[in-house]
């Protein structure tokens, strides 16, 4: 029953450097700070969809899935009760923070916190693009964008938020170094995906799409301008057909600055696997072999 990834949020001691970085590189909109001080983001009419929080280290804090009315929400957060899921009731601070009618949150067998919520606050024809644009950036139905998580245990993180959670599996990538599952909630490809790294849990990216290829262009241009590191040229992915480009960040995890994905119809979408990731590019720059992401080792 959940409908769309509706918002993220992440700590990071340079959470300042988002400001420009969110609206002269990426071309959201800043929007009014969190209680905490946290830079808030919009990429569209929601109020706002990513929030970087004050702190004294890089971390990933909670990813937002948004549903559609309160009768679905309480029903879903029934259902996982009853699975065995220890779900919580957000206060009204909370939900005031989040600017959401009602929020639950659990966290996962690893320690990843979700927010399951409904009524997000918006205004229409109230985006405007940080930086010149030609189009927008891909949300309404299709939610904020796709999030992925890196686990230790591809097979058992399958278990849990497909059976458990919900999440429908639109394909997979499974190479000699790399195992992969994608998810989709609504027509979007995929609003989570799952990356097998064994002794690691984590935030590996986000993903924004914009409607035109001449603004993921735009954005590869102003990189140098503003110092942002090319962590994968430009590239077409196998499986949702997504010409894109990876980018650093000012906290840890990249960027996926797409355009074109597929979208979906589960009246008709037949699974597949892939033993590639990529038709072509989606190089790593030479040097660099650290992987990318808010990562960190299980005990």
């Amino acid at each position: 029953m959940i409908q769309e990834l509706s918002y993220v949020g992440i700590a990071s001691p340079r959470a300042e450097e988002w400001r420009s970085y969110g609206t002269d590189f990426l071309g959201a909109m800043l929007t009014e700070d969190g209680p905490d001080g946290a830079v808030r983001l919009a990429v569209d009419d929601i109020n706002y969809r990513i929030a970087i929080h004050p702190g004294t280290e890089d971390e990933f804090r909670y990813a937002g899935w948004g549903l559609a009315n309160e009768t679905d929400l309480r029903a879903y957060v029934d259902q996982l009760t009853e699975q065995g899921i220890d779900v919580q009731w957000g206060d009204a601070r909370l939900c005031r923070e989040r600017q959401v009618a009602e929020l639950a949150w659990f966290c996962d067998p690893w320690g990843l916190r979700h927010e399951l919520t409904w009524g997000k606050a918006a205004l229409p024809l109230s985006f405007r693009p940080g930086r010149a644009m030609k189009g927008r950036f891909v949300t309404g139905g299709q939610g904020l964008g796709h999030v992925v998580f890196e686990v230790p245990d591809i097979e058992a993180a399958n278990k849990f938020y497909s059976s458990l959670l919900g999440f429908r599996l639109s394909d997979r990538i499974i190479g000699d170094s790399f195992h992969v599952r994608f998810y989709h909630i609504n027509g979007r490809h995929h609003s989570l995906a799952l990356s097998q790294n064994p002794g690691h849990i984590g935030f590996n990216h986000m993903m924004l799409e914009y409607e035109e290829m001449d603004d993921l262009g735009t954005a590869i241009d102003l990189q140098a301008a503003h110092g942002v590191e090319t962590m994968q040229t430009l590239g077409r992915h196998t499986n949702d057909l997504m010409t894109s480009t990876y980018v650093a960040s000012p906290s840890g995890l990249q960027i996926e600055l797409g355009h074109g994905g597929l979208v979906v119809d589960d009246l008709s979408w037949v699974a597949r696997t892939f033993h590639k990731p990529s038709y072509w590019g989606h190089k790593r720059p030479t040097g660099r072999t650290s992987r990318p992401g808010i990562l960190k080792a299980l005990d």
